[in-house]
């Protein structure tokens, strides 16, 4: 199941790690030196096409069009968030016209909204700007949540916060005495989902994966040096081996809870190749960037568990209440995932979006899925991601 087909046969004679990677991703670059990730224009492999087919019900020519429209909508949403200023409440991706859609505050003037709709974004009216939506969140993350609390985040589209709780849990007095909490805070609404979500780690088992110590865990996207990974998979200087057995390198930096984000160097004749594995349900993909893909936005996964499977992206900067402690701004998917894809990449197109953090359900029945996103994971340790130019 490791060696895939590469696109290029310079990457066939590098795809150790990235076999290795058992849920390989990986990302653009992310020193202050460095330009900001960019949208690729490179048309969309085939194998990508099909997995979109499979996993969002669309035909080929509605998957080609919605990836093209999405790699425009992620390059316009700096632009367009620009010009709305402090009007700004927030952007999404609206599949159903392929667009993207900006929701501004009624004191937008005629202009801004005119300019906006000019470079082709819908307009929506809001009544909450997103530094209040963000202040909200920022409140909230500072409350102690009890474990009937899965989580919270910013719904754009819906210009409130949302705070998720357990339906079981939904009458517990710590649950009732944080969403009170959390309604004096502004705008907020409780919905009710059917379980908790977990990490996504596990013990050895086989398959194609690193391990530290009974922990098998996956590769998320080669960095120059290294990859990045989950937090919760090792601790600073814990050894990694992969999936043949043999040294690959040391956890160099780790976070886990608050963040769930860490990075392993390697060496002992292993290497680093942008290339995301396919697992054979599509070939090896090619990492370009990191471009951030909006709300809305197709997005597939790749893992050592349960392979390749795609969905959208449902949220972004989300607060999930662990278990283990609250993590932050992680990435809300529709995408399924399993134990031992924990670290595994997330990728748009050709555009990495983050790794694995954890989520709730299984690939046979359907759940939901977080990622930690990419580019922090980057700024924070000073990394550059590894991105093929060709």
């Amino acid at each position: 199941m490791r060696r895939r087909r590469l696109t290029h046969a310079l990457l066939a004679g590098l795809l150790v790690l990235g076999g290795s990677a058992a849920a390989g991703t990986f990302p653009a670059s992310a020193t202050d030196s460095t330009p900001g990730p960019t949208a690729s224009t490179k048309p969309a492999s085939d194998g990508l096409v099909t997995a979109l087919q499979r996993d969002l019900g669309l035909t080929r020519k509605q998957a080609e069009a919605r990836l093209a429209a999405e790699r425009t909508a992620s390059a316009l949403a700096p632009k367009v968030r620009r010009l709305a200023g402090d009007a700004y409440a927030g952007s999404w991706f609206d599949a159903a016209n392929g667009r993207l859609t900006i929701a501004l505050t009624p004191d937008a003037t005629t202009a801004t909204r005119r300019e906006i709709r000019a470079v082709g974004a819908g307009v929506r009216t809001a009544e909450h700007t997103a530094r209040r939506l963000d202040a909200v969140k920022a409140h909230l993350d500072r409350l102690s949540a009890p474990s009937g609390v899965s989580g919270w985040h910013v719904d754009p589209a819906a210009n409130k916060v949302v705070v998720d709780i357990v339906r079981d849990k939904r009458s517990d007095n710590d649950v009732q005495r944080f969403v009170a909490q959390a309604r004096k805070a502004g705008p907020v609404t409780v919905q009710a989902v059917s379980t908790a979500p977990r990490t996504f780690a596990a013990g050895t088992v086989g398959g194609d994966p690193y391990y530290t110590g009974n922990v098998r865990c996956s590769i998320g996207f080669s960095v120059y040096g290294g990859f990045v990974t989950a937090g919760h998979c090792g601790g600073p200087g814990a050894g990694v081996s992969g999936w043949d057995g043999s040294y690959v390198g040391t956890f160099q930096g780790s976070s886990f809870p608050d963040n769930d984000y860490a990075w392993v160097s390697v060496g002992s004749g292993w290497w680093t190749v942008p290339v995301v594995l396919g697992w054979g349900t599509v070939p090896d993909q090619l990492v370009r960037g990191s471009a951030v893909a909006p709300v809305g936005s197709s997005v597939c996964r790749s893992g050592s568990t349960t392979h390749w499977h795609c969905g959208t992206v449902l949220a972004t900067n989300e607060t999930v209440n662990y278990s283990q402690g609250a993590v932050r701004e992680l990435t809300r998917t529709s995408v399924c995932a399993e134990p031992g894809d924990s670290g595994g990449s997330f990728i748009t197109g050709d555009q990495a979006q983050g790794v694995t953090s954890g989520g709730w359900g299984n690939c046979t029945s359907g759940g939901e899925t977080w990622f930690q996103p990419i580019n922090e994971i980057l700024n924070r340790y000073g990394l550059t991601l590894h991105t093929y130019t060709g």
